[in-house]
């Protein structure tokens, strides 16, 4: 009996204990059930629209579209600068597992050199994974067919059509409109639109002034893509914004016209004196800024860079010259305000003036004998404003200058534009020399440290023939909208007595028109009325006495050595609207090769424009004095 109560006590045991892990067990398995039920719970009920959204951004591709540039347009609404298709080939690194083996893959079918590999591999570390990098642009019909043949084998490339920048103009307008390239890494400043395959920015000229407002605001489009990212379609889309169009007042046939009168080393500039519009800035020689779109090679580089006539540089607004003889209204007009010489005051000219045991010579070796201010202008003499300039001083000039636009800033909407030196004592004194009375007779006819533009000193013209503060500038309205004033009332006054003025433009005539003038050969065709002008020539190396004094000849030194033409004028002269200013480097005389260029190009601008009126009287030959203002 003990025994069977023993068996059975321990079976109740055990029944006890499996009742108890059953039970565990039971529990447990509740537990996890529960776990599991809550969590599934919260995935679909709390977690389950972003999990959606999640595989919903799998299955959505959302890239930006570059907007189209705007247009760079001329006075007549003529393109000078616009866009045409691209068909390129784009690699999205986020859609393919090895970048190396994709491109490996890609150039087997259209050649990629090793510095193209380079550039795709670092645009593709520098960006976010999912924006496109440019492989290959301007692809061929027969290029984009073998890539889509292909395209199961070179996972994370695709074909897309955008835009590259068109230059009709090619060369005539370089170096005024500009060019665009790549962005760099300078260029990134947290807009998207940056990054962008095929985007470009400005880098010189009205291009790069006017960026922001050409290029535009980009737009996006969702696409649905399978699991390896291939597009299946589009699912929404929402266009940028274009770039603006820009409308320049210089007239593109204008431009040509002049750029086919001139040579290496000359430039031009004609403006609207009533308002500074640019009209025409031709220089020569010039590029192509087409080349800058896809990229410039090394060579080609290298040509530009070696060339001594610098085709990159815009001489109109960056070439550097003194101004010469075209400088002795500036001299004149600070005599006059300082009271130190009046209109009748006659100054004798032996032809040379001497200082101590210098000698400074006028142009005329035999001498002008004695002149009067309208009549110096006339005949340029060099003694007279020798005179005028050592009883005026260098600060008199250099102010006066300023107020004409020379040695300024003329805040044109070209980059990079030259504000050249109108010396001063205070300047010399900076570079630890002193300035001395020599100095001064020098620079009063425009020789020594000046350092002007010929967009300076077309603007200095046009002050002189209008009296106003005129502003020279190229941009005539953005989007149809004007952004300047058209009228010289919109300038302010310089403030200098018209009577002044008008001594120094008939001075001007008479350069131009009356016997004895520098520039009487360079007259306009009777039908096209009369035109006011001064001329010049800069030494670019000095010639001693002793060469003088033999008889020394400019012709006969190399041609880097002669002397610089200029030649400053404006037109009609009774009503002026146009102001002109020529420089050719090394063309020996103003009169000779400057001259005849402003006369051509006159012409040019009143076939192209308007007529002048009748030809006016004859100036009277003396302006009346009277107490000076």
């Amino acid at each position: 009996m003990s025994l069977g109560k023993g068996v059975r006590r321990e079976e109740e045991e055990r029944r006890g204990v499996f009742t108890r892990r059953a039970i565990a067990l039971g529990l447990g398995q509740l537990g996890l059930f529960g776990f599991l039920g809550t969590r599934l719970w919260r995935l679909q009920s709390e977690e389950g629209e972003r999990y959606r959204t999640l595989a919903e951004e799998n299955r959505l591709s959302a890239r930006l579209i570059p907007p189209p540039r705007g247009q760079v347009l001329d006075r007549n609404g003529r393109v000078v600068a616009g866009n045409r298709l691209n068909w390129r080939a784009l690699l999205v690194a986020e859609q393919t597992q090895d970048v190396g083996a994709t491109l490996e893959t890609f150039s087997r079918i259209v050649p990629l050199q090793d510095h193209e590999k380079a550039r795709i591999e670092r645009d593709v570390r520098r960006r976010r994974r999912f924006v496109p990098v440019a492989v290959r642009e301007f692809l061929t019909w027969e290029e984009m067919a073998r890539i889509e043949v292909n395209a199961p084998d070179l996972p994370g490339i695709l074909i897309d059509v955008g835009t590259t920048r068109l230059y009709p103009e090619g060369e005539h307008l370089a170096h005024l409109v500009g060019y665009v390239a790549p962005p760099a890494e300078r260029d990134m400043d947290g807009d998207p639109l940056l990054e962008l395959p095929g985007i470009r920015v400005g880098r010189a000229g009205v291009e790069k002034h006017h960026d922001l407002a050409l290029r535009g605001r980009a737009g996006a489009v969702q696409l649905e893509v399978n699991a390896v990212g291939r597009v299946i379609r589009e699912l929404d889309r929402r266009e940028g914004v274009p770039g603006q169009d820009v409308q320049l007042s210089v007239d593109a046939e204008l431009q040509k016209a002049l750029r086919g009168k001139i040579e290496e080393g000359t430039s031009i500039v004609v403006m609207d004196a009533r308002n500074g519009e640019v009209l025409a800035m031709a220089s020569q020689p010039s590029f192509d800024p087409s080349i800058f779109n896809a990229g410039v090679s090394a060579a080609q580089w290298r040509d530009w860079t070696r060339n001594r006539a610098t085709p990159l540089i815009n001489k109109a607004t960056n070439g550097l010259y003194a101004p010469g003889s075209t400088f002795k209204m500036v001299v004149a007009l600070a005599g006059l305000e300082a009271r130190v010489v009046t209109p009748g005051d006659r100054i004798f000219c032996p032809g040379h003036l001497d200082l101590g045991d210098t000698r400074f010579h006028c142009w005329q070796r035999r001498g002008h004998g004695s002149v009067d201010m309208r009549t110096g202008i006339k005949l340029s003499c060099d003694v007279y404003f020798y005179e005028v300039a050592k009883r005026v001083g260098i600060d008199r000039i250099a102010a006066m200058a300023n107020r004409f636009g020379l040695g300024v800033d003329l805040e044109i909407e070209l980059p990079g534009t030259k504000r050249g030196l109108v010396p001063t004592r205070a300047w010399r004194q900076a570079q630890g020399k002193a300035w001395n009375l020599g100095d001064t007779i020098v620079h009063g006819i425009g020789q020594g440290f000046y350092q002007l533009t010929p967009l300076q000193l077309a603007t200095m013209t046009a002050r002189l023939a209008t009296g106003r503060a005129v502003q020279p500038h190229v941009t005539r309205a953005i989007n149809g909208r004007p952004v300047r004033g058209t009228r010289s009332e919109d300038w302010p006054s310089l403030g200098i007595p018209e009577r002044d003025l008008r001594l120094m433009r008939e001075g001007m005539w008479a350069v131009v028109n009356e016997p004895g003038g520098t520039a009487l050969a360079s007259r306009l065709p009777g039908p096209l009325g009369v035109m006011a002008g001064k001329t010049g020539s800069v030494q670019v190396r000095r010639i001693s006495r002793e060469q003088r004094e033999r008889g020394f000849k400019t012709e006969s030194l190399p041609r880097e050595w002669r002397p610089h033409a200029l030649f400053v004028a404006f037109a009609p002269y009774e009503n002026p609207i146009y102001a002109v200013s020529v420089v050719v480097e090394h063309g020996m005389s103003g009169s000779g090769a400057a001259a005849p260029l402003a006369r051509d190009t006159l012409v040019e601008v009143f076939n192209r424009f308007r007529a002048p009126p009748a030809p006016p009287p004859t100036p009277g030959q003396r302006v009346a004095e009277g107490p000076r203002t």
